[in-house]
């Protein structure tokens, strides 16, 4: 039976040929998506730990409240005070205690940009040990920073930014911009510098006061003496420190930080594996189609073998091992695809702050790969031949040619339409009810749509054939004509062909309404809502900015200048609150509200502002007093005086809207989210450039106008999903493959009727025109379904974010979705090409002389 399936497969190499493909793309899908997680995972836990072996024990303070049980008495930061530093140092086996200090700095190219990316604008302490040397730095130009006007930069930095040893590089801080003369320029490891990020060294004292507080520590490495037992270490340590200090060692530290930087790894290479199960999913129907085109074709051969002795087990036997045969040789040929493609992924789509490393090819890997291709086309394959074995071999062998099903069953009618509607119910009550759990009864009906629909196909073919016929007659009388007939002379296996690119342009679609709905409410959020010349902000994170950024903004000519002070830990009437205090006089110039009730004039008499959704869910309305307590359990009392639209995913308009005197009066140092500036004249370069030199030139600031806010908020929409359509293109090229599959065996089962046409005077154009045609009608429904469901299913999505989301409205981007329609249609067309190049070179004498 081997040899049989074995000879089998090779005599049909040429018609498993895009079988194999299609197998081949979806284990390359898979393997390429397990390669790039596991490389990118060891990557970045490799980046993580690198540099915790020099540390064998780490002394932090285990209060982060910095007061009560902390290694120093004083209010403030906390922190390991210079007496625990140095008794550490005097431990046994420890060879230095290098007391540590990290934080936040910026640095700016010589144009005044930022250098670097992402929130990892790091700063530290430069600690060097009797011999000069700190062990946590390479340096390898200059040395490291000895006063307070000189610095040290990451060799990455420094070559970004163009600097040499003795350039001036300006830096931000918590504390401000200042000038500093560069001194060295080091190497080092992922304890102190993430991947992508940017590292700036201070001397010891000008780290305490920058970035914690004169005498403190965050912790202390400490680094043993050869040969020194690591336990017994971490037991003398303990023994000497302060209340509220703890210790660990470098090991247990690099295993914690190995968990949190394999997170974000980990994800990716979830998203890339639920795009390689649709890719997957899609390759099923073309491996159905093709077996079942096959066995069809081999019919009396297979009545045959039942006819010398051969039982039905054998004959499924002999047809189960080709499709495990096609499996295993796609599998090997997708595995090797896939670790090429995984490095393709290594090198062009890896985020820019992605660690480096070599790529992982794991047994796991190995054996999923050749799992899911040889398990793949024997699923796929065991319908087609169950199908096969039920005709009797009497009837196979006086069959002429195969026959096919001229209907769709009734069964599997009854069984389409119930899903369908099940399925559209399902999406619709999601969508139009207030059921928390609406996005998962809507992803249940999607679910259910889709198949119904994949199940229905067949029965569309023919009113969707006779819809487009007037366009095909109108192309070419005959061949349209031709071309209708051939696409509905078999409705499984054209909705079967149809059905994939449906998958395909579905999730393509859905994905476009969805992004386009959400890029247009925030346009629409910034230009509607943001009145102001400039939004400026911590650029990247990370810096904090104070009143006194606010009182720089102010002494410009003719500036209207708000803060958004954002205080937390309040209870409004029993309910947790986020308070955001701005000036009362100007941030009615700076930020629109759509006042509902109320004014918004009374923040000017100590009463406070509540977005609509806010006071609807607390049962709030204007005029209202409610008690108000912080944490710190001062009581006091505030009322209502307006209440405004707006959404809970603004990132302008507060929930609660309080004048900053209320504020203050509460917390003394509020965080900044954001400092609202407009100007005489509005928005011009000169304006910019006043804005940014009377904020001392600080790279750690961002001053976005309109335009930038509009590109922060809604950019990263657009990248993703240009690399989902990247994604779904696999899938795409995996349908297209069944539509050149389905036509070129197409083309086999009708040779003696395209023998006949063309000794009836049909020329070779005319027989490759009509499979064009043919192919554009399987593209179309296709694409018609697919695109119909995509703007159902993204409807129905948009529909649950509404509550949530004011001024969010269904968009469809008539663009994007004619473009999806188009992709499709030329992919049919390049399918057709070679069947429509085998049809039109059919053999006359040979095909109408065949049985």
């Amino acid at each position: 039976m081997f040899r049989t399936a074995l000879r089998n497969v090779f005599a049909h190499k040429a018609r498993l040929l895009m079988t194999v493909f299609a197998v081949m793309l979806g284990v390359t899908f898979v393997s390429g998506s397990l390669v790039y997680g596991d490389s990118l995972h060891r990557a970045a836990s490799a980046r993580a730990t690198d540099g915790y072996e020099r540390i064998a024990v780490s002394v932090f303070p285990q209060d982060s409240e910095g007061a009560k049980g902390s290694p120093h008495q004083d209010d403030g930061p906390p922190g390991i005070d210079t007496g625990t530093v140095r008794a550490l140092a005097k431990v046994e086996g420890v060879a230095l205690a290098a007391g540590r200090v990290t934080g936040f700095a910026a640095v700016a190219d010589r144009d005044g940009r930022l250098l670097g990316h992402g929130p990892s604008h790091k700063a530290g302490n430069f600690a060097p040990g009797a011999d000069g040397t700190d062990p946590a730095y390479r340096f390898t130009q200059g040395s490291g920073p000895t006063g307070g006007d000189t610095i040290a930069l990451d060799e990455t930095t420094a070559a970004k930014g163009g600097f040499r040893v003795g350039d001036t590089v300006r830096v931000g801080t918590h504390q401000g911009a200042a000038s500093y003369t560069l001194r060295g320029i080091f190497r080092t490891d992922g304890t102190t510098l993430p991947a992508g990020g940017s590292l700036t060294l201070f001397d010891d004292a000008t780290a305490q006061r920058l970035l914690l507080r004169p005498g403190l520590y965050q912790n202390v490495d400490v680094t043993a003496v050869p040969g020194a037992d690591v336990r017994q270490l971490l037991g003398r340590i303990e023994s000497v420190l302060p209340q509220g200090a703890g210790a660990a060692t470098g090991a247990q530290l690099a295993r914690i930080q190995a968990n949190l930087a394999t997170n974000d790894s980990d994800t990716m290479s979830q998203i890339l594996l639920g795009f390689a199960a649709v890719a997957l999913f899609v390759a099923t129907f073309l491996i159905s189609n093709t077996f079942t085109m096959l066995v069809a074709r081999r019919t009396r051969e297979l009545a045959l073998l039942r006819a010398v002795g051969a039982s039905r087990r054998q004959v499924r036997r002999i047809l189960l091992t080709e499709s495990l045969l096609v499996g295993a040789i796609a599998s090997a040929a997708g595995l090797a695809a896939g670790t090429g493609t995984a490095a393709l992924l290594q090198a062009l789509f890896a985020p820019a702050d992605a660690p480096a490393g070599p790529l992982v090819l794991t047994p796991g890997t190995v054996l999923t790969s050749l799992l899911v291709g040889t398990a793949l086309p024997t699923v796929a394959a065991w319908l087609p031949i169950r199908r096969a074995m039920a005709i009797p071999p009497v009837a196979a062998l006086g069959a002429a040619e195969p026959t096919a099903p001229a209907r769709t069953g009734s069964l599997r009618t009854g069984l389409g339409a119930a899903l369908l509607v099940t399925g559209v119910a399902a999406a619709a009550y999601g969508a139009l009810g207030t059921d928390r759990d609406a996005r998962t009864v809507i992803g249940l009906g999607a679910a259910l749509t889709l198949t119904g629909t994949i199940v229905l196909i067949p029965l569309l073919a023919r009113p969707f054939v006779a819809l487009v016929r007037p366009l095909l007659t109108r192309l070419h009388p005959v061949y349209g004509d031709l071309a209708a007939r051939n696409t509905v002379r078999d409705p499984r296996r054209t909705g079967a062909t149809a059905a994939a690119l449906a998958i395909a342009l579905t999730l393509a679609s859905g994905l476009s309404v969805l992004g386009a709905s959400a890029a247009h409410y925030l346009d629409r959020a910034t230009t509607h809502d943001f009145t102001a010349d400039y939004l400026v902000k911590p650029a990247e994170g990370g810096m904090r900015m104070t009143a006194d950024t606010a009182a720089a903004l102010k002494k410009l000519p003719g500036a209207v200048v708000s803060p958004l002070d954002q205080s937390t830990e309040y209870r409004l009437a029993g309910t947790p609150s986020v308070l955001t205090g701005v000036d009362p006089s100007t941030i009615g110039r700076l930020l629109r509200y759509d006042v509902v009730e109320g004014s918004l004039d009374r923040l000017a008499q100590g009463q406070i502002a509540v977005a609509d959704f806010k006071a609807r869910a607390a049962g709030w309305h204007v005029g209202q007093t409610l008690p108000l307590q912080r944490q710190d359990g001062r009581p006091d009392s505030v009322t209502i005086g307006a209440v405004y639209r707006a959404d809970e995913q603004s990132n302008l308009l507060p929930s609660i809207t309080a004048p900053d005197s209320l504020v203050a009066r509460h917390d003394p140092t509020p965080h900044t989210a954001g400092i609202l500036v407009a100007l005489d004249g509005g928005p011009s370069r000169s304006a910019l450039g006043s804005v940014t030199h009377a904020l001392g030139d600080n790279p750690a600031l961002a001053v976005l106008d309109q335009e930038g806010i509009r590109a922060q908020d809604s950019g990263s929409i657009g990248d993703q999903l240009n690399v989902f359509y990247a994604l779904l293109s696999m899938a795409l090229t995996i349908a297209a493959l069944g539509i050149a599959n389905t036509l070129a065996m197409s083309v086999l089962e009708r040779r003696k009727e395209i023998g006949t046409l063309r000794a009836l005077g049909v020329d070779r154009a005319g027989v490759s025109r009509m499979i064009r045609l043919e192919a554009l009608v399987l593209g179309g429904l296709g694409a018609t379904l697919g695109t119909a469901l995509g703007v159902f299913l993204g409807w129905a999505l948009g529909r649950t974010l509404q509550e949530s989301v004011a001024g969010y409205t269904l968009v469809l981007p008539w663009g994007r979705l004619a473009l999806g329609v188009l992709v499709a249609l030329a992919g049919a067309l390049a399918a057709s090409l070679w069947p429509a190049r085998r049809a039109a070179r059919v053999d006359i004498p040979a095909a109408t002389a065949a049985q």
